[in-house]
């Protein structure tokens, strides 16, 4: 919303509330070089674009600091500074001069969210209290005799009080803890106006007045926390992507003593040159070269390819590669903070900092909204005192200026768009992690494709199975089922439903890097790379990998490979080009698999071979020249591409962490889907315009009768809650005359082939 989207309350880990001294949060700064440090602060009651500028700007003033940014989303700042004594400057003692607790995060601080059970606790009695009075309400407005209606009054105050009391609190803190500063935010007009709503209620009670506005107070509660939590809700999913990949890394490292004993040690502990031991199914925990062992590994995380790759001595290996076969022994080259798999959370970290339009749109309306409110209700109060000389008259009318102007609509406008848009898309099979990728999705106007896994189903499949005997096939199957090589699985894939192979073998072994052999008596098998298995190895055809299956040294068969394009790639990419967009590709693969790729899709603009911070690096170069980058991926290797862009796009087949750092999700495997997401992506801008007219509009017209004295607290409320109907009823038309790309999608939508 655009009200203070977070609340102060207490958390059940003291940590969250805790100020930090200077010397904690240098020890917790990472060193850029060239005498610039950078620490990532907690700011647990940080809230809304007020919180933002305060912020900021209290730590811009410290001499030393380059640069502070707040994400809200994560509640966070993070600051970069340049020593000046040789000391770390007390951020955390300027910041609590504002009134913001601040203390050096870790990703794991997420774990919890209390503050969502206190907002949904505070809902429910609300709700409760809202209803009920409404209903005891009608009565009133039905005619009921004086004794009944003055029972009903009693009844509603009574109903009213916890209401006030306990889900109010949010909002009292919140506006206390501003003006206790000097500041004033939005929660502080919402609490006076529903303090002195209930307060007159309470008067004209005990006077046996003919109305009293409990509804109001009570129902303006329950609007306003809705959204809050809505919008909490929302801001939430923003936060694990970077918390997930940081959790990639292991907690420590088995490192080699001098005297060759082996020793345990946390991973920040870990220096350039120590040697380490990484066993089977471990990730490596820092940069590395390896010094002893031959193994298997997975660099999916690296460069997106699903195929394993070989490491022997000087192969070096980043941090976060999973090892497959057996131990290595590594020479680390970096410490965790300077490893590969640190400096992609960083990315990842600064690309989800960033904020929507709509969202500072909201956010500066906000931060205008206290003291003109404030200010119109007090001249109203004034002038109407002036006029008539009866108070009670004048708050009645300055309550009603409170009320009617309460931004809820405003607040609404973006996150019912949201949450209807999710609703849609889900029935269609399409998550959406970050909602606020609605009002991004309209302006891109370029797309950028990852081959493997995204245009490709990432599925290694043997594509000339049919020309190869069946008894042969059988042998390459045979030999293959003891293997876990993606080539492997394609090939016992292949000949599942064939013969099988008769004979035995008297002796396997796999050989990292090169294939598998076999011997049956005095034959010798070796299926796996050509330049291994077979005296003579064959050509390789362009885009294809290959496996040879030889019979003492001669070659008897030759197997070919390739990644099947997804269903629909093509039509999509059709569709996007025929909208306006720039389509392109960005990939880890080989230039070969790419270019075959881009030719069958008729994409001209590609890139090969790219690591994960040269993807980053190409979104960010399109960025600065103006462009706005959909990008569409899977792999770890994607994740700070994908967080980086102004929206992304992943399939349900991408990792945890992909789909974590993207903003949504198909769950099919038809690329279609996206273009789904586009059109109800470019519905959702239009309807998020419309949802900002009819606030704007509803305040132009409102706010003048209230201040004419022509509007009572209750009509206030009444009207205040009509302005979100009609938002709301405006955002339900989000998904109409989707029905002809649904359709489109299940006619291209074809059986999905295995091997």
């Amino acid at each position: 919303m655009s009200c203070c989207s977070g609340i102060a309350v207490p958390l059940a880990d003291a940590s969250s509330s805790r100020t930090a001294s200077a010397k904690e949060i240098g020890l917790a700064s990472r060193d850029l070089g060239d005498g610039l440090c950078q620490v990532l602060l907690a700011l647990p009651d940080v809230h809304c674009a007020a919180c933002i500028a305060a912020v900021e700007t209290a730590l811009r003033k410290i001499p030393g600091v380059e640069l502070a940014r707040v994400n809200l989303s994560t509640k966070r700042v993070t600051i970069t500074w340049r020593a000046t004594d040789g000391g770390c400057p007390d951020f955390a003692g300027a910041l609590a001069e504002f009134g913001y607790a601040a203390h050096p995060t870790s990703f794991e601080d997420d774990s919890r969210d209390p503050l969502l059970a206190s907002l949904l606790k505070a809902l429910a009695v609300a709700g409760f209290s809202a209803m009920n009075i409404m209903i005891l309400s009608v009565s009133v407005w039905s005619g009921a005799d004086p004794a009944t209606r003055h029972a009903f009054h009693l009844v509603s105050a009574a109903l009213a009080l916890p209401a006030v009391a306990y889900s109010g609190r949010i909002f009292y803190r919140s506006a206390w803890r501003a003006l206790s500063r000097g500041r004033a935010n939005m929660d502080v007009p919402i609490s006076v106006g529903v303090l002195l709503a209930f307060a007159l209620s309470v008067y004209d009670t005990v006077q046996n007045a003919p109305y009293v506005y409990f509804d109001a107070s009570t129902s303006l509660l329950f609007v306003l926390l809705a959204g809050r939590t809505l919008d909490h809700l929302m801001r939430g999913k923003a936060r694990s992507a970077a918390g997930a990949l940081a959790k990639l890394a292991p907690q420590g490292a088995n490192i080699v003593l001098p005297g060759g004993a082996i020793d345990y040690v946390p991973l920040p502990d870990v220096r350039p040159g120590m040697h380490l031991i990484v066993a089977a199914g471990e990730r490596v925990p820092v940069d590395a070269i390896v010094i002893d062992g031959i193994s298997k590994i997975d660099c999916s995380l690296v460069t997106g390819e699903s195929r394993w790759k070989h490491a022997e001595a000087g192969t070096a290996i980043r941090s976060g590669v999973l090892n497959l076969a057996n131990p290595l022994t590594l020479a680390a080259t970096a410490s965790a903070d300077g490893s590969f798999l640190a400096e992609m959370t960083r990315m990842m970290e600064a690309a989800e900092s960033g904020r929507s339009t709509y969202r500072r749109i909201a956010d500066r309306a906000a931060a205008l909204y206290a003291p003109v409110v404030h200010g119109v209700a007090l001249i109203s109060l004034l002038a109407w005192l002036h006029a008539t000389g009866d108070l009670h008259h004048a708050v009645t009318i300055a309550v009603a200026v409170l009320i009617i102007t309460c931004p809820c609509a405003l607040g609404l406008a973006v996150p019912m768009v949201q949450v209807v848009g999710v609703r849609r898309l889900f029935e269609r099979g399409i998550m959406v992690r970050d909602g606020s990728a609605f009002e991004r999705l309209n302006e891109v106007d370029t797309v950028l494709f990852d081959k493997t896994g995204t245009l490709t189903l990432g599925e290694v499949r043997l594509v000339d199975a049919g020309g190869i005997p069946s008894d042969i096939l059988c042998v390459a199957a045979a030999m293959a089922k003891y293997s876990k090589h993606p080539a492997s699985v394609a090939i016992a894939a292949a000949s599942a439903a064939g013969a099988r192979f008769s004979g035995t073998f008297d002796e396997v072994e796999e050989i990292h890097g090169c294939g598998i052999e076999a011997r049956a008596g005095d034959t010798v098998y070796r299926l796996g790379r050509p330049s291994w298995a077979s005296a003579t190895p064959p050509k390789r055809k362009e885009s294809r990998s290959t496996s040879v299956l030889s019979r003492n040294g001669e070659t008897i068969a030759i197997f070919s490979f390739e990644d099947a394009l997804r269903p629909g790639a093509r039509a999509l990419v059709d569709f996007l080009r025929a909208a306006g967009l720039s389509v392109g590709m960005v990939s880890g693969d080989n230039r070969a698999a790419v270019s075959s790729v881009a030719r069958h899709l008729a994409v001209e603009d590609f890139s090969a071979e790219l690591l994960p911070s040269e993807k980053v690096e190409a979104i960010r170069t399109l960025s600065a020249a103006g462009r706005k980058v959909l990008m569409i991926g899977d792999g770890l290797n994607d994740a700070p591409a994908l967080a980086a862009a102004h929206v992304s796009i992943t399939p349900s087949s991408a990792t945890d962490i992909g789909r974590s750092a993207s903003d949504f999700v198909f769950l099919g495997h038809n690329l279609l889907a996206v273009k789904e997401i586009v059109r109800t992506g470019a519905r959702a801008d239009a309807l998020i315009r419309q949802n900002f007219g009819l606030a704007i509009a509803y305040n132009l017209v409102s706010v003048p009768f209230a201040i004419a004295g022509q509007v009572t607290p209750l009509a206030a409320a009444i009207a205040m809650s009509l302005s979100s109907i009609a938002v709301v009823a405006n955002a339900l038309r989000l998904g109409t005359g989707m029905e002809a790309v649904r359709a489109d999608i299940r006619a291209r939508e074809p059986a999905r082939v295995r091997g």
